[in-house]
């Protein structure tokens, strides 16, 4: 029987996710493939994969896809691991370097500069963490992921873009969710729900076996008080504002 290949974004705040998957019903059914948020979506978009947690802001261009849980990668307040670093205030920086990982945190970076903080800087791409300077004066960096937790106090400013997204628009944010573009069963749906539910109820149990990133307190903390999983009403109302937001950016820059 061929195994249901599964994309699973290779950071901390998935770990409760793997970690109910691998002691599912499921288990001998499923591929789990490890990949950054960009590489998950391209596969899913690609059906190189059967299903994957999905960067909010690709979903949209994924034919034939179907939102298959009510567990997504989310935050009601700070997010801490979605960040704009600086040595000076946004509106005093002049060039934002663009972590590539997410498409995702690059928009929302994108709107919230355009109309949060109202500044115009120059955006540039990331290429490779050996590029982010904490001595430069002039440069702020959106990192995201793992990575942040390297870099979060080596700057004299940090902006948590889900923070900020909700001082702008008063809703949580949406950074991935569960979608699938291959036919799966509704016994398969509901089984995989169950063991999203057991890693998110788990949470230390899931720090215990990942790779350590963060001291096993700091871990639960980020993904007990950090991350919010539940996929509720506000989330899919603030997935389709910054849908609709989205589109109005990509217009404008058409025009």
């Amino acid at each position: 029987m061929k195994k249901i290949k599964i994309s699973v974004i290779s950071y901390l705040n998935t770990s409760p996710f793997v970690y109910g998957l691998k002691r599912s019903k499921l288990i001998d059914f499923i591929d789990l493939c490890y990949d950054t948020p960009a590489e998950c979506a391209m596969r899913l978009k690609e059906k190189d994969v059967d299903a994957g947690i999905v960067p909010a802001a690709m979903l949209p261009s994924i034919p034939d896809r179907k939102i298959i849980s009510n567990y997504c990668i989310g935050a009601s307040g700070k997010v801490r691991s979605v960040v704009l670093l600086a040595n000076q205030p946004v509106d005093a920086v002049k060039n934002i370097y663009l972590d590539g990982e997410s498409r995702t945190s690059t928009l929302l970076a994108q709107l919230l500069l355009k109309d949060y903080w109202k500044t115009d800087v120059s955006m540039l791409p990331l290429n490779s963490t050996d590029e982010i300077n904490p001595d430069r004066k002039d440069a702020a960096f959106v990192l995201i992921g793992d990575k942040v937790f390297d870099y979060e106090h080596k700057f004299k400013y940090k902006e948590d873009l889900a923070e900020a997204w909700q001082n702008f628009t008063g809703l949580p944010f949406v950074f991935a969710t569960w979608a699938a573009v291959t036919p799966l069963t509704n016994s398969f749906i509901s089984e995989f729900n169950h063991a999203l539910s057991t890693g998110v109820n788990n949470i230390p149990a899931a720090v215990a076996e990942h790779r350590k990133v963060l001291n096993y307190n700091d871990a639960i903390k980020y993904l007990t008080e950090n991350i919010d999983y539940d996929f509720n009403f506000a989330k899919h109302k603030a997935l389709v504002l910054f849908w609709n937001m989205v589109l109005k950016l990509k217009s404008k820059y058409r025009s």
